[in-house]
This record gives structure tokens, sequence and C-alpha cells, in this order.
């Protein structure tokens, strides 16, 4: 565990009003060599979490597939995860996930608007996800950066079964 976080929730609630060290952490493509971390990270963060074949998969889907990692640049330990898929000038969040020891420090909203303010540089004009009903502090993130709700997927879960929440955003 990082110095700057412990398992106390005061500890994490006192840092999360502190603002995020700019060099906190990296963002870079997806390896091979950290499927076992990010694996680990998929299992505590989803009942249905996918397997590693399927994100070898991604690393190896070019150009449809974007996978990255963010790194926490002390420990150089993999911290989060996100995939992304390219579909002309649209983008599709597949999968994103946080370790619970960096959650509520505002890593997940500072990765996203910086991987949002690069797409829409790169000329990207429309992004889209899936979420579950029941994960509320996601669909609040989303929310808190403009996306919008567009509909529902039905039986879209597994395990346990939910629906999904469709949610997307326009970068124009």
């Amino acid at each position: 565990m990082s110095p700057c976080t412990s398992g106390s929730p005061r500890r994490r609630k006192r840092i999360k009003k502190e603002k995020l060290p700019a060099d906190f952490y990296i963002i870079r493509r997806m390896k091979e060599d950290d499927l076992f971390e990010v694996q680990a990270i998929e299992r505590v963060s989803f009942p249905n979490p996918w397997q590693i074949n399927t994100f070898r998969g991604e690393i190896h889907n070019h150009p449809i597939s974007s996978p990255y990692v963010i790194v926490h640049r002390l420990d150089k330990r993999v911290i989060g995860h996100i995939i992304l898929w390219h579909i002309q000038d649209e983008i599709q969040i597949s999968n994103i996930a946080i370790h619970p020891d960096f959650r509520r420090m505002g890593i997940g909203e500072s990765v996203l608007r910086q991987l949002l303010s690069q797409l829409k540089k790169g000329g990207v004009k429309f992004v889209s996800l899936e979420v579950r009903p029941s994960n509320v502090a996601a669909i609040k993130l989303y929310t808190k950066l403009d996306f919008e709700i567009l509909g529902i997927r039905k039986n879209y879960y597994h395990n346990p079964p939910e629906h999904a929440i469709v949610m997307a955003k326009y970068l124009v």
C-alpha cells in the first residue's frame, strides 16, 4: 500500500480533499506484463470480471482497441485501467476500474478528463459507455463529466443480472 493511502476511511477522506499532485500517476498503453495487476484490479472491481485472455485480446486488437493502464508514479504499480474502442470518429469506453486503495481520490475523474480532452483534439465527436444502475458512484462521475443518459439495454449484465444504462457525451 502506498504511503499516501491507508485503509483508513478517515485518511482517504482527507486525501480526497487535497489536490491530487499532477505527477501522481502516468497513463500508458497496457502491456502483457501488466495483465496480472490488471486482472487483480478487475476481480476486486466487478462481479463478472474480464478474463486475462480478454485483456490480452484488447492489447493485440489494433487499431480498434486502446487499452491503457494507470500507473502510480512512485510505486510503479498499476492502480487502474481503461479500455477504449475506436469506431471511426466515436469512442466506446468498454472498461474502466481503479484499485480500491486509490478510489475517492479523483484519479478516475482526472484520467477521464485528460483522455476526453485528448480525444476531442484528435477529432473524436462522440463517447459512449454502459454502466450498471447499481454503480451509483460511476453514474455520478459520468454525469459530472456531462455524460447524458441515452437509454437502457435490457438484461445486459449477468452475475448478477442487471440492465445497463447507456450514457454518452458529444465532444463538439
